[in-house]
C-alpha cells in the first residue's frame, strides 16, 4: 500500500472513532459540570490581533516570543493564532461588555511551536473556564473546585494539586527586585542568566539543573505578600480545606504568563512522566481586563488540555472506549424500502443505529457480509429484514453480544423490543 500524499501537519494529529468517543464523553462531563455552576460556552476566532495576544499574555512570554504562530493578512494586519484561550476571551468581554459578574467556559483548539512529545501537540485542544467581576476568594475556591470534579468526573483518583500566590502590584515588584538581587550572584542556565534582570521570576519554573539548584532557597512570594494579598491567600486555602480538596504550596509555580496575580495553581497527574503531567492549571488575572483596554475588572480561570487528560486516563486505566457503541444494525438482504424506513424509526425512538448499503451494482451485499459489518459496528443486536419476515410482517434480531439469541419479533414491537434491550431488560 503506497503513502497517502498528504499528511497531517508536523504536532498534529487526526481524532477518529471510535477515539474520539473519548473526547465526546470529557467535552461533554466538562460542560455538564461547569454548567452546574452558571459558566456559558463562549466562542471566539481562532485568530486574533496580535496585540491581544501581545498585551494579554506578555511580550517577554516564552509564548510569545517562541511559540506563537503569526501572520499578516492580504490586509496587511498583523493576526496570530490563539495560542491559549483566556486572552481570547477577555478581549470578547471588553468589546460587548457583558454585565458582571460573568461567568463563561470554552473549548478551542491552541497552537504553539513547540517540540512535539507525548501530550504536546502544536495544535492542542484546551477546555477552560472564566470568571470575571469580583475579587471574592471563593471564587477562587469555585474555579479550582470545578476543575477537579471534572478530573474525579473521568475516574481520575492520582490528580494533585498545586497553588500559590503571585501577589499584586503592590508587593509584587518588591518582591521581583528581591528575587533579582539574590539571583544576580547565583549560576543560572544560559537563557535565564541573560533574562534574570528582565523577568526574574522565570527562572523559578525552570527545570533545568542550574536554576532549579540556584532557586532552592529563593525568597518566596508567598513570605512577601502585602496583607490584602496573604488575607486573599489565607482564605483560599480555607476554602479548599472547607471543600476537602487536598492541595500544596508550591513558591516554583508562577505559570507562563504575565497577567498571573494572586492566586496561581496547576493539576498534575501523578501517572504520567513528570516532567509532563501537567493536566490543567490557572490562576486570577486582576489587571488584563485593563491592559486590554476595558475598565479595572478581577478575573479568574483554567485551562486544561484535552490529550494530556486522555493520556492520564489511559495511565489510570479510566474512560476506555466502549464495546458497545451501537443499539442495532440493520441488515437488508431484499433491498426496497423496508430497511430505510426501519432504521429512521429507530433512531426517531432515541437509539443509536446504522445499517448496511447496497453494493455498486445496486444489489443488497450477502448475509454474511453484513453481518461482518454489524459485529464490527460493536452493535447489540443485528435486525436482519429478508423475503420471509417481509411477508410473515416480522424482523428477525439477532444478538451479537450476550450470547447466540435470536428471536423473530413482530415488526410493529421492534422499536420497543430493541429499546428495552438497549436498557439491559429483555422485553
Amino acid at each position: 500500500m503506497s503513502s497517502p500524499s498528504f499528511q497531517a501537519p508536523k504536532g498534529t494529529h487526526d481524532v477518529l472513532p471510535p477515539e474520539s468517543w473519548r473526547w465526546e464523553q470529557l467535552i461533554a462531563r466538562f460542560a455538564t459540570t461547569v454548567e452546574g455552576a452558571g459558566y456559558g460556552l463562549v466562542v471566539n476566532p481562532l485568530f486574533e490581533d496580535i496585540g491581544v495576544f501581545l498585551r494579554g499574555i506578555g511580550e517577554g512570554s516564552e509564548v510569545v516570543t517562541k511559540e506563537m504562530y503569526e501572520f499578516e493578512d492580504k490586509g496587511g494586519r498583523r493576526q496570530a493564532l490563539r495560542p491559549e484561550g483566556t486572552a481570547s476571551v477577555v478581549r470578547a468581554f471588553v468589546q460587548h461588555r457583558p454585565p458582571v459578574p460573568f461567568k463563561g467556559w470554552y473549548v478551542t483548539p491552541a497552537f504553539r511551536y513547540e517540540a512535539p512529545q507525548a501530550g504536546r501537540y502544536r495544535q492542542h485542544h484546551q477546555l477552560g473556564v472564566e470568571a470575571l467581576g469580583t475579587h471574592d476568594p471563593d471564587l477562587d475556591v469555585e474555579v479550582i473546585a470545578l476543575a477537579d470534579e471534572v478530573y474525579r468526573s473521568l475516574g481520575l483518583r492520582q490528580v494533585t494539586l498545586k497553588v500559590n500566590s503571585m501577589g499584586d502590584s503592590s508587593c509584587l515588584p518588591a518582591y521581583r527586585r528581591l528575587l533579582a538581587d539574590y539571583l544576580v550572584s547565583r549560576s543560572l542556565c544560559a537563557e535565564h542568566r541573560e533574562k534574570v534582570a528582565l523577568n526574574p521570576l522565570r527562572t523559578l519554573d525552570c527545570k533545568r539543573d542550574e536554576c532549579r539548584a540556584a532557586t532552592e532557597d529563593a525568597p518566596r512570594m508567598v513570605d512577601h505578600l502585602c496583607a490584602p494579598c496573604a488575607e486573599h491567600f489565607a482564605r483560599l486555602g480555607d476554602g479548599l480545606a472547607a471543600l476537602g480538596i487536598a492541595y500544596s504550596v508550591d513558591f516554583r509555580l508562577v505559570r507562563g504568563f504575565d497577567y498571573y496575580t494572586r492566586t496561581t495553581f496547576e493539576f498534575g497527574a501523578e501517572a504520567l512522566a513528570a516532567a509532563q503531567n501537567a493536566v490543567g492549571g490557572g490562576g486570577r488575572y486582576d489587571g488584563l481586563v485593563e491592559a486590554l483596554g476595558g475598565p479595572p475588572t478581577p478575573g479568574i480561570g483554567f485551562g486544561m488540555g484535552v490529550e494530556r487528560i486522555l493520556l492520564a486516563c489511559d495511565a489510570e486505566g479510566v474512560l476506555p472506549v466502549p464495546e458497545t457503541r451501537l443499539d442495532a444494525f440493520v441488515v437488508d438482504v431484499v433491498g426496497g424500502r423496508e430497511a430505510l424506513a426501519l432504521t429512521a424509526e429507530l433512531r426517531a425512538a432515541g437509539l443509536r443505529v446504522d445499517r448496511a448499503y447496497a453494493s455498486d451494482d445496486g444489489q443488497p451485499r450477502s448475509m454474511k457480509a453484513q453481518l461482518r459489518a454489524a459485529d464490527r459496528s460493536g452493535a447489540r443486536v443485528a435486525i436482519i429484514v429478508g423475503e420471509d419476515e417481509l411477508a410473515a410482517g416480522t424482523a428477525t434480531v439477532k444478538a451479537l453480544q450476550g450470547g447466540p439469541v435470536q428471536e423473530q419479533v413482530s415488526r410493529s414491537d421492534v422499536v420497543e423490543w430493541v429499546t428495552k434491550l438497549s436498557g439491559g431488560s429483555r422485553p
